[in-house]
């Protein structure tokens, strides 16, 4: 039986999710439909410049993403962190940035003076815009429901756009969030619309190799920080360098439709991730098929299913493909 949606995404068994939403049907309603021959490219662009500019109003990260034809992946991270750092001003303004809010949030924002009564309700307000910000189905819904209205504007009429709702992955451990970033990033790859992980267009990778080459990183991306636990830093747990190359070699692979060893200097992130070149390969090019609800090693995984009360588990061949 399914689990609900607030029971699948928690922060005490990790703060990174794997979301994917399809239009319906599958049909091609953001590129270029290969039957009528006509293009609604643009589309992508319009899912891009929402996506990240939900990130700058959210307390939620994009650590990766991929605009494709028929399909989104992003994959997000609860930043429960920043926003204990929002005051009630803070919390209110940006929620403006996406709703009207209330008369009384309106007037608390402007620095009118307020009424007890009216306080309160700003108060309870704050509270439920707060919780909203770190709350991964509100991102979806505040990127999914404008595109869909757009889209149906354009073509003149009604219904769904979207399949249905987003489907997740809890990402629990290193190894399951870095290959499942790897595996977004070269989607295009995969199916054969671009030649190299910097062209693929409506792309986190490509994104951040554009601000690489100023030395830079993206404002709107989550950065690369390295290890944490050394510089304490607030970003991803790996070096920009090593992802870019790594990518970069995986894509190389991929395009050439066969599979091979992967560069000595790639090495040493996967040693540290406790991943072998031959299972990396694997679950950068099948990481879809081989994952279920929940992704990471064999002790990640059990660590989950007990915390959550879980009899059924994952098969343990494919858990090990993260080992």
């Amino acid at each position: 039986m399914p689990r609900a949606r607030s029971q699948q995404i928690c922060l005490d068994d990790t703060p990174y999710y794997h979301c994917i939403s399809r239009c319906v049907r599958r049909a091609f309603l953001c590129g270029k439909d290969p039957v009528s021959g006509e293009s609604f490219e643009h589309r992508r662009g319009w899912v891009e410049k929402r996506l990240l500019f939900l990130a700058s109003v959210f307390a939620i990260d994009v650590c990766a993403y991929a605009v494709m034809s028929n399909h989104l992946h992003v994959v997000l991270h609860i930043n429960s962190e920043k926003i204990a750092k929002w005051s009630k001003l803070d919390v209110l303004k940006r929620w403006h940035k996406l709703h009207k809010g209330t008369l009384f949030t309106q007037q608390y924002v402007r620095g009118e003076a307020l009424p007890d009564y009216a306080m309160a309700m700003v108060e309870s307000s704050a509270e439920t815009f707060r919780k909203r910000l770190t709350d991964i189905s509100w991102f979806m819904k505040e990127l999914n429901e404008p595109i869909a209205r757009q889209a149906n504007f354009e073509d003149k009429c009604t219904g769904r756009f979207w399949e249905g709702r987003f489907k997740s992955q809890a990402l629990l451990d290193e190894p399951a969030l870095l290959a499942c970033m790897a595996y977004v990033d070269l989607n295009p790859l995969r199916a054969k619309v671009s030649q190299t992980p910097e062209t693929s267009a409506f792309t986190s990778v490509k994104k951040r190799v554009t601000a690489a080459r100023h030395q830079k990183q993206p404002k709107l991306l989550y950065p690369f920080v390295g290890n944490r636990r050394e510089n304490k830093l607030d970003g991803l747990p790996f070096k920009l360098t090593d992802y870019l190359e790594l990518v970069d070699i995986t894509g190389r692979i991929i395009r050439k439709d066969k599979r091979g060893a992967l560069d000595a200097s790639l090495l040493p992130i996967l040693q540290r991730l406790n991943i072998s070149s031959e299972n990396w390969l694997c679950i950068a090019i099948e990481f879809g098929a081989r994952t279920g609800v929940v992704v990471g090693s064999e002790q990640s995984i059990a660590s989950y299913c007990d915390a959550n009360k879980r009899q059924r588990k994952p098969k343990l061949s494919d858990i090990r493909l993260l080992a």
